[in-house]
């Protein structure tokens, strides 16, 4: 079965928090609200580790605004604006929000983020059996095989499997790749990202604190998100 998809709120009007998680509820009963922010700084610490996929943010906060949330989010969360400023919309379109909902929100207009998260998330999990076959075809029957994949990284509806010779595309999600595949072998460095850790390179801090990895093979970095940047520090 299909996970449910998952959302965070962030308001710091608990009220009004508490009236769109009931409006998602009616509309969108699947959803799974993870958590509802009360400030900007909240906001940005649970999303960092819950990796919702949907965050849906007001945008005058303490700490933080939603704007400034957005700016700093990793992976693919998408943003969706819920206030009662409508001078924002242009800065929020420049954060790639899927949408931006005026206060007070009506249920058809909630609907209509429905319908647009809905379409932007992506399709349910590939079948385990087509997904092995995959996965077999890529690597081959030898038992050294996982180890000429460098890395998995999504990328809109498909999956990048890179190897030091070729990319390919696959459409299956990381998390379902991630079920299939040796957690010894292959960590999970990012929301998007799962590598081959013997064929790390190195690792490099940008002059925000940013921590990037270098591939054995590969001219590129992968990002490294805040949530994973733990397994990496006796390095």
């Amino acid at each position: 079965m299909p996970q449910p998809a998952t959302a965070l709120i962030a308001d710091d009007e608990p009220h009004l928090a508490s009236y769109l998680r009931d409006q998602l509820q009616a509309v969108w009963p699947e959803l799974q609200v993870l958590h509802a922010a009360r400030h900007g700084l909240e906001a940005a610490e649970r999303i960092a580790a819950l990796q919702p996929d949907i965050a849906f943010l007001d945008i005058q906060m303490p700490g933080l605004t939603g704007l400034e949330v957005a700016q700093g989010i990793e992976g693919t969360t998408r943003v969706v604006f819920v206030t009662a400023y409508d001078e924002f919309a242009v800065q929020a379109f420049e954060h790639a929000a899927l949408d931006y909902v005026l206060k007070p929100v009506t249920t058809e207009r909630l609907r209509r983020t429905v319908q647009r998260l809905q379409a932007a998330l992506p399709q349910p999990p590939a079948d385990d059996e087509r997904l092995a076959a995959t996965l077999r075809r890529l690597m081959g029957d030898s038992p050294g095989a996982p180890q000429r994949l460098l890395f998995f990284r999504a990328d809109d509806k498909y999956t990048v499997v890179q190897t030091a010779r070729a990319e390919h595309l696959i459409r299956a999600p990381i998390q379902e790749l991630a079920s299939q595949l040796d957690p010894q072998v292959f960590c999970q460095v990012h929301r998007s990202t799962l590598v081959n850790l013997a064929h790390l390179a190195g690792t490099r801090r940008d002059e925000a604190s940013r921590l990037w990895l270098r591939m054995q093979g590969w001219d590129g970095e992968l990002p490294v998100s805040r949530a994973y940047v733990h397994r990496f520090k006796p390095m």
